[in-house]
């Protein structure tokens, strides 16, 4: 009998993850790895910070070294694009007219940057930050000096803004919210960041959204909605991504908001599987279908979707996670929440280190630690308790947070 062929289109976190548990479980048969881009697979979080600031080298970026791929004989093709996929002749087709035939497909095919439809869009120097190459555009930008108007306060725009305040540049930080990152986390940790940003020279344009860019030949200036005209040597648009689905929905497999999966990992097409910030999944612990955009999730997700793939039992069910570093402030999230009662916060704000509880209906629906550390699996047991805290106890320093995820429902 011939060995299967698994193919992977998207060598990101997740794609290379996958592969790596492929072997690791012991399947012996052909895995193919397709990337877009032409570097070998590596990790994001480096690019808005360490790696932008030239504080680390490329090769720590990387997921694996240059001899993991041969030594584990995995297929690495890179500068290549799946441009079609073929479910009844189980085939991908690459934009050099390769076709590939596969047993099982995961699609881990990431998401691109959303590009913002206004007047002088097109300008040179209006940069984003998505892959190796932007960064290192960014990176030359950032080191040579000058001011960057950021268009975003996501956490994309936010560390994007704080590595260029870190390297001496002047900074401008544009949203049309009244605080960085109001919609997910509120006004208590968007008033936060917006101090931190502050303190640390950032003039914050907020609550002003951006009608277009000006400038001859390369941009010069941004123009917000109240008429402001904000000058500028360059600027970054970090405004959210999408998930690229394209090869999965001209293929007929079901999308909404990126690639449909249950909580197996499986997509509405026989043996075809998707993972990481394309994957729309099917969550047990909350009985929805999320889709999470962040290195945790990629880290964790493609080895689980390989899983599958081998025909194991997978039921994916991780808390969502993500962290942030910008300046001095270190922080971990831990939960998804689009709605709460309200926010509790144990530790002193005002410092800089703390931990916030978002509740609903006095269980801990997320948490975030703020410059404090080693505590997130109890955040992360405090959620799944799904018990009723009594609020006093929760914002007790001297309380375990341990005792709380163990113990008997609070009022």
């Amino acid at each position: 009998m011939d060995k299967q062929r698994f193919v992977i289109v998207g060598a990101g976190l997740a794609g290379a993850k996958a592969a790596e548990e492929l072997r690791n479980r012991g399947f012996d048969g052909e895995i193919v790895l397709i990337g877009a881009e032409a570097e070998p697979p590596y990790e994001r979080p480096p690019l808005s910070k360490d790696y932008l600031r030239g504080e680390s080298e490329r090769a720590k970026a990387l997921v694996h070294d240059a001899g993991f791929y041969v030594e584990r004989q995995v297929e690495l093709i890179t500068d290549r694009t799946a441009t079609k996929l073929d479910l009844t002749s189980s085939q991908v087709i690459l934009d050099d007219g390769r076709l590939l035939e596969y047993d099982k497909l995961l699609l881990s095919t990431g998401a691109e940057p959303r590009r913002p439809a206004l007047p002088g869009a097109e300008l040179d120097g209006i940069l984003y930050l998505r892959t190796l190459a932007d960064c290192d555009l960014l990176r030359a930008r950032l080191q040579s000096g000058a001011r960057v108007a950021v268009v975003g306060a996501g956490w994309i725009g936010s560390e994007v803004a704080a590595s260029a305040r870190q390297l001496g540049l002047e900074v401008t930080l544009i949203d049309p919210l009244a605080l960085p990152n109001e919609r997910v986390f509120g006004t208590e940790i968007g008033s936060f960041y917006r101090d931190v940003h502050a303190q640390h020279g950032v003039e914050l344009v907020l609550g002003d959204g951006v009608e277009g860019f000006e400038g001859k030949h390369g941009v010069s200036g941004v123009r917000t909605s109240s008429g402001r005209a904000i000058e500028c040597d360059f600027a970054v648009v970090g405004i959210g991504v999408s998930p690229n689905i394209e090869l999965a929905a001209g293929a007929g497999i079901e999308t909404d908001n990126g690639v449909v999966a249950d909580q197996a990992l499986r997509t509405s097409a026989p043996n075809v599987f998707a993972a990481g910030d394309v994957a729309n999944a099917l969550h047990p612990f909350y009985a929805r279908r999320i889709r999470v955009e962040h290195w945790s999730n990629a880290l964790n997700q493609g080895p689980a979707a390989a899983r599958a793939m081998l025909g194991e039992p997978v039921s994916y069910d991780r808390i969502p996670y993500f962290f942030s570093d910008q300046y001095d402030v270190g922080m971990e999230y831990s939960g998804y929440v689009t709605e709460w009662d309200e926010v509790v916060f144990r530790g002193d704000r005002d410092a800089g280190e703390f931990i916030a509880f978002w509740l609903q209906d006095g269980r801990v629906a997320a948490g975030m630690n703020v410059n404090v550390w080693d505590v997130n699996q109890d955040v992360q047991a405090l959620i799944r308790s799904r018990l009723q805290i009594d609020r006093a106890a929760l914002a007790d320093p001297d309380t375990p947070l341990a005792s709380l995820a163990g113990g008997s429902a609070g009022s």
